[in-house]
């Protein structure tokens, strides 16, 4: 049951005293949110929505669902969209490799469609670029988290979310082609992991 083991070794050694006060109050919605659900026995169904669904919503998506399943929190189901699809950036899927997970590329062309997978005997998570009302997504009965201040900007209503949480985070796409580059996307991961870890760490069951 447990998360591959480099996985494991990495999610262990993260603190939740090391997440600023500040941004413990950003990410209180969705602790109040899954805990609500959990304590209902209810699916809970979150959706982390970017602009282009290829960088910061995937990591996103992709580390809580990975946390959930540490902690043994079940019915968690994650899942990412954009306001355009683009494609999923070869360096979030070589930065989350780094780390331990296995990614298998099942279809290529302009937005290639991966497997990853955190754990033996867990369902991977079948990550491509689409857009947040995409028919892979639930259309109902989610709360919806804005990981851009350019989607939470352009995007006043999601149609189907019970519950709208903008966590933002800085895009690493500000480095691509520069030295900094894998330097900048494994830090962005590891704060994204570091805070969903929070989140988790929070709820009762």
């Amino acid at each position: 049951m447990k998360t591959f083991t480099a996985i494991e070794s990495l999610i262990s050694q993260l603190d939740a005293q090391e997440v600023s006060i500040e941004r413990k109050e950003v990410l209180q919605p969705l602790v109040a949110y899954i805990q609500e659900k959990s304590d209902k026995k209810e699916p809970i169904n979150i959706n982390f929505i970017c602009t282009h669904n290829s960088r910061r919503s995937h990591l996103s998506q992709i580390w809580a669902q990975t946390i959930a399943y540490y902690f043994r929190l079940e019915n968690v189901f994650c899942y990412s969209g954009g306001t355009e699809a683009t494609a999923l950036f070869p360096m979030v899927a070589e930065t989350l490799t780094n780390t331990g997970f296995q990614i298998n590329t099942i279809s290529e062309g302009n937005n290639p469609i991966y497997s990853i997978k955190y754990a033996e005997n867990a369902h991977p998570i079948i990550g491509f670029s689409k857009t947040y009302d995409d028919v892979f997504n639930p259309s109902f009965g989610f709360a919806a988290v804005m990981t851009c201040s350019q989607a939470d900007g352009g995007c006043p209503f999601i149609s189907g979310a019970e519950k709208r949480v903008p966590i933002t985070f800085d895009d690493p796409k500000a480095f691509d082609n520069t030295p900094q580059q894998a330097e900048k996307y494994q830090e962005r991961s590891l704060q994204i992991a570091s805070e969903m870890f929070y989140v988790f760490s929070q709820i009762k069951f």
